[in-house]
């Protein structure tokens, strides 16, 4: 179709999806309204493995647990605008059927939520581009076929950035998703409407997918857990994305939770449905107690510290963070070691990582995801700079390397510029050969003696939650959750405090050193990000997911022997949000009937 043509069928697309959304929570019935009971409130609070046992015995409906979390969900999508499409109505259908929801299994009852990239029968898979809808899939992708089977109840799909390349979460077709602790900021991308809902409380479990952090992001922003698999432990087909065939830098599926014990059983229960079974993508690997157990019980444990990768300085807030965490392991009878900058082997630098992941996540220089786009149709403040370095010619690009490494001295900043254009197949293969260079070299120097961590303690992310539009100038200030896509290691996020204005105040006189770094800090303000989650990121070697949640556990008892618990949102004690700051508009009314 050909504009104008095109924008109106766009902007249509935009009017009726998002009408649709609001017609059906409007058309929820009585048991999704109100305030939460006594009986809700504990099944709020109840571990994950109580409530699947009380599902087993019948002591609990499994309707029960789906509209407490429909309360929830209500609340968490008027607060932040996380949801794209609401299950609830089927799903309860579900949860009554014995041929859709095996209630026998290791997740009965357990309400999941799940981003809009994945396919879930009747409903579309937009990932946010309008010209995706108006095409329901005809049947369950073989994510949501497991969670089923394993007796995992679905009953919401959640926001994401148009181009999935954002750690924002916000599209034309859906609006703009909030952060739960403030709506002025972002909660995270790719995957950030899993992060705002599982803060609130109104899912159990989250499934996201992350390339360059988009699960991780999301955790750290938003204040809960999250689990970034290595590729291959998780299933992949049964899903949509922006950028089919991008394989230099795989997107994985992970999981994310409220708290570190559902995340653990979660994973534990999902793994145990021999995923590998039913996606030829998936590794023969059962769940292996043995190391998880050997992870809690080793002691002391040798942990390497990444106070800062060298490119971008993590922010006060997040400095004070990785000094709780690391006071706490050292309380508990552990070895700390900072590495150094300095300690990296020249030829496998952070700052390397970065320029190889970036090159090879861009390849086909955005051509991709920029396919999917209708004419008018907004794109992500972030992927539009991709879009702009991508497109200068490459004389002009290479006058601004020489001018950004030899006048300006930023020689982080220049190594991104030089090579960020359009590859060839020739090219394409030769930066393939540096990323597994660069994996061999991390691999012989995590196996020298001066290394051989248990684990790696650093950094989320450069900075907490930053607003929204904040992509434009930080969109390459994601090293320290891209450094682990490239060498496709598990690692985990935890939070672990909040912004406090005092404490994690810019030092007078701070400047940027690095064009990175630069726009990492251009939103940094202790003030307005006052109460915004603070968190740390584990990081364990590639396919050890049982290693990696034994030391999530093991970092969170030590904190909480010393202290410290992080202090979740109270889905029944949120404070007010005004009219304009909850982004609220006029209902379109629909009949309820047509919908429910």
């Amino acid at each position: 179709m050909y504009p104008p043509f095109d924008y109106f069928e766009h902007r249509r697309a935009c009017v009726i999806k998002q009408r649709h959304r609001d017609a059906r929570f409007d058309s929820l019935p009585d048991p999704y309204r109100g305030p939460l009971t006594s009986q809700q409130r504990s099944i709020l609070n109840a571990p994950i493995a109580q409530l699947v046992r009380d599902v087993h015995d019948g002591t609990l409906s499994p309707i029960d647990i789906l509209r407490t979390y429909g309360k929830t969900t209500t609340v968490a999508h008027q607060r932040t605008n996380c949801v794209t499409e609401i299950l609830l109505p089927e799903a309860e259908s579900w949860a009554r059927n014995e041929q859709d929801v095996n209630l026998k299994g290791p997740l009965a009852g357990v309400p999941v939520s799940l981003k809009d990239s994945i396919a879930v029968g009747g409903f579309d898979v937009s990932v946010g581009y309008s010209r995706n809808v108006f095409k329901p899939y005809s049947e369950d992708g073989v994510m949501v076929k497991l969670l089923k089977r394993a007796g995992a109840i679905p009953h919401a799909k959640t926001a994401l950035p148009i181009t999935l390349l954002s750690f924002e979460s916000t599209n034309d077709l859906w609006g703009v998703c909030k952060n739960p602790h403030n709506p002025r900021y972002s909660p995270g991308g790719s995957t950030g409407g899993e992060g705002a809902l599982l803060a609130l409380n109104g899912s159990r479990i989250g499934i996201g997918s992350d390339v360059a952090g988009s699960v991780r992001a999301p955790a750290a922003w938003s204040g809960i857990n999250s689990l970034r698999c290595s590729t291959g432990r998780w299933p992949k087909v049964g899903m949509n994305t922006s950028m089919p065939g991008q394989e230099g830098i795989p997107s994985v599926f992970s999981p994310m939770a409220r708290t570190l014990d559902d995340l653990t059983y979660f994973t534990r229960a999902f793994i145990g449905m021999k995923p590998w079974e039913v996606d030829y993508t998936v590794h023969p690997v059962p769940w292996r107690q043995e190391l998880y157990d050997e992870a809690l019980e080793k002691k002391p444990l040798r942990i390497g510290l990444m106070s800062t990768d060298g490119v971008c300085a993590p922010a006060p807030a997040i400095s004070r963070g990785l000094d709780i965490t690391a006071s706490a392991l050292r309380s508990a009878g552990h070895q700390v070691v900072e590495i150094p900058v300095s300690s990296y082997p020249p030829a496998a630098t952070p700052a390397q990582g970065l320029q190889i992941a970036s090159v090879l996540l861009c390849a086909d220089g955005g051509r991709t995801f920029r396919s999917f786009f209708r004419t008018g149709e907004t794109n992500d403040p972030g992927a539009a700079q991709i879009n702009f370095y991508m497109a200068l010619p490459r004389p002009l690009k290479y006058l601004w390397y020489l001018f950004t490494r030899y006048i300006r001295r930023d020689s982080v900043w220049a190594s991104i510029l030089r090579y960020f254009h359009p590859l060839s197949a020739f090219e394409q293969w030769r930066w393939v050969a540096k990323r597994e260079a660069f994996r061999a070299t991390w691999f012989d120097w995590l196996n020298q003696p001066a290394q051989q961590f248990d684990f790696i303690l650093c950094p989320g992310n450069a900075t907490p939650a930053l607003p929204h539009g904040c992509m434009k100038e930080a969109v390459s200030s994601c090293g320290y959750t891209f450094l682990w896509n490239l060498l496709d290691y598990t690692a985990g996020i935890l939070p672990v405090a909040k912004v406090d204005k005092e404490k994690d105040a810019l030092p007078k006189g701070f400047r940027p050193a690095n064009g990175i770094e630069k726009g990492a800090y251009r939103y940094y303000d202790s003030a307005k990000m006052a109460g915004l989650p603070i968190a740390v990121q584990i990081v364990g070697r590639r396919l050890t997911e049982e290693k990696v949640l034994g030391y999530m556990q093991v970092v969170t008892d030590a904190l909480r022997e010393s202290g410290t618990v992080y202090e979740h949102l109270d889905v029944d004690n949120l404070p007010e949000i005004d009219e304009l700051e909850q982004g609220s508009s006029k209902k379109i009314p629909v009949d309820p009937k047509k919908i429910w």
